[in-house]
């Protein structure tokens, strides 16, 4: 009899799978990161405390010093029921654009959410998203953490990857002066230094005025104008108050310097 098995390259090859982040041919973390900290509102998908179905709802983000996600949620919602009952959750991320959604990058970032007093969270948030003030103090609103557990970013046709919690958010040890200074630091850019968070903006492919900034961290600045974010990184990590200084500081003169020459007129070719 003629033997029917196929060769080992035709046999039938089990569905892809995504490599980990730190084996993916592309910044798997840098872009998880980038989306953590740019995207302001996503799909909170819980688990129905009834019957167990998975529902879905939309709510605005923010993030902490570290990239923690955060989120403001009423206790009347179904959502926060869902959570009070079972805390196990994703968020998922996603930029959008023009042509086939399915073209860009998003996270899905999966967790556990608890409710957190943390005055700092409730700083950043606010930052991120100025109107909410208005009904963050009622006492059926609260804001919640998500704790993550796992990643997984798409980061476009042919591009995926899994991140581990440590890779999804900052090492914040040494960084203890950061967290300290940082809303003094935003307020003095923002009264003293409009002109600059527009180029460190222009710098990220965000051109405009009327930025401001919302956060910083040991990686970069968040930067909103209106309902533009800007996710601006800085050339390296800083972990205390004067290397930051330092790293903005240069980021300036430096994107002066790129925007003269992108303002010089061409040479006209004459001797």
């Amino acid at each position: 009899m003629a033997n029917d098995a196929m060769p080992p390259e035709q046999e039938r090859r089990g569905p892809a799978e995504p490599l980990p982040a730190s084996e993916a041919p592309f910044d798997a973390i840098g872009l998880a990161r980038q989306l953590l900290r740019s995207v302001r509102s996503g799909a909170l998908a819980t688990i129905d405390a009834a019957d167990g179905t998975p529902f879905a709802s939309l709510v605005t983000l923010a993030t902490d010093s570290d990239g923690t996600p955060l989120m403001l949620l009423s206790r009347l919602s179904a959502h926060t029921r869902n959570l009070d009952k079972d805390p196990r959750a994703s968020l998922l991320f996603s930029v959008g654009g023009k042509g086939d959604p399915l073209a860009h990058p998003r996270l899905t970032v999966t967790g556990h959410a608890a409710r957190t007093d943390e005055p700092r969270v409730r700083g950043r948030f606010l930052a991120r998203h100025p109107k909410a003030k208005l009904y963050a103090d009622f006492p059926d609103f609260g804001f919640f953490a998500l704790t993550p557990t796992a990643g997984h970013l798409n980061g476009g046709f042919a591009k995926a990857a899994t991140l581990t919690p440590q890779e999804l958010l900052l090492d914040m040890a040494g960084a203890e002066a950061i967290v300290a200074g940082e809303r003094g630091a935003v307020e003095h850019m923002n009264a003293d230094h409009a002109d600059a968070l527009a180029l460190y903006a222009a710098g990220a492919g965000e051109p405009g005025t009327g930025w401001r900034l919302t956060g910083l961290d040991p990686e970069g600045l968040d930067l909103m104008s209106g309902e533009r974010t800007a996710r601006v990184p800085y050339p390296e990590p800083v972990r205390d108050m004067g290397s930051l200084r330092k790293s903005l500081v240069a980021m300036a003169a430096a994107a002066r310097i790129g925007s003269a020459a992108e303002a010089a007129p061409e040479p006209d070719g004459q001797a």
